[in-house]
């Protein structure tokens, strides 16, 4: 499938794999953050953040939420910040569209495992650019996702196209991923490729793996199509932007 290296294999177990690449041009034309946006780019992926049993609790609470609903194409998204919720082929808000009825599905112990989370990936991306975690705010959109093989029905299904999160989203500065399910165990396809000049590069991704990467184009990457099973993950965005940035969801 044309990748040539394997960042990650889902058999190891990383402590901190880190690699510095020339960053794109992307970051000139916009304004700068002291700081924090980018001026040494690049990509890692660590197993020693979020343990296993921590990534099977998250994606119990992504289950439990897009049990709600999901897409009738192979790709369905649950947003908690925005309520954004996969319905057939439209999204809506979880939080209107269900109502009081959210409290049976989610806890406050769901919402402050998902800060926790959320806050130990900000500190390694923070650590591994040398930046402030302070002065890096989730945006949006941040999202769990659930991919099998279902044919795509609309756009939005069609994940696996090559794409730069900074041109996709605008405000994304730095991008991460916590996986939370295992390549090859509970889904076949479905690994995280950068597209090299040259060369692509893959990691596989495994419960509890966190892979996290600047968000300008010298980081294009697309996900291969699910085979099999089903595919689970959380995309956690970062923007330097504070204008741009996002609360931690509250189970109200």
């Amino acid at each position: 499938d044309g990748v040539t290296e394997v960042l990650a294999h889902h058999s190891e177990n990383l402590q901190d794999k880190f690699i510095e690449i020339p960053c794109s041009e992307d970051y000139d034309s916009q304004k700068r953050f002291e700081g924090c946006t980018p001026r040494k780019c690049g990509r890692g992926v660590t197993d020693a953040v979020i343990t296993k049993e921590e990534a099977e609790r998250i994606r119990r609470i992504a289950e439990r939420g897009l049990s709600l609903g999901g897409s009738e194409g192979g790709a369905s998204i649950l947003d908690l910040h925005s309520g954004a919720l996969s319905l057939g082929k439209h999204f809506v808000n979880l939080y209107r569209y269900f109502g009081d009825k959210i409290q049976d599905i989610f806890t406050e112990e769901d919402f402050a495992l998902y800060r926790d989370v959320r806050q130990r990936v900000q500190q390694k991306i923070a650590q591994a650019f040398g930046i402030s975690s302070a002065s890096m705010y989730l945006t949006e959109p941040t999202f769990f996702s659930r991919i099998n093989n279902t044919e795509a029905k609309t756009t939005h299904d069609e994940y696996w196209h090559p794409h730069v999160d900074k041109v996709t989203y605008g405000s994304f500065d730095y991008t991460s991923l916590l996986y939370l399910s295992d390549y090859s165990k509970d889904f076949g396809g479905g690994r995280f490729v950068f597209m090299d000049a040259g060369s692509n590069k893959t990691i596989e991704p495994r419960a509890g793996r966190v892979s996290f990467f600047t968000s300008g184009s010298e980081n294009l990457h697309r996900v291969e199509k699910v085979r099999w099973g089903t595919r689970y993950a959380i995309t956690i965005s970062f923007t330097c932007n504070p204008e741009r940035g996002i609360r931690d969801p509250v189970l109200v």
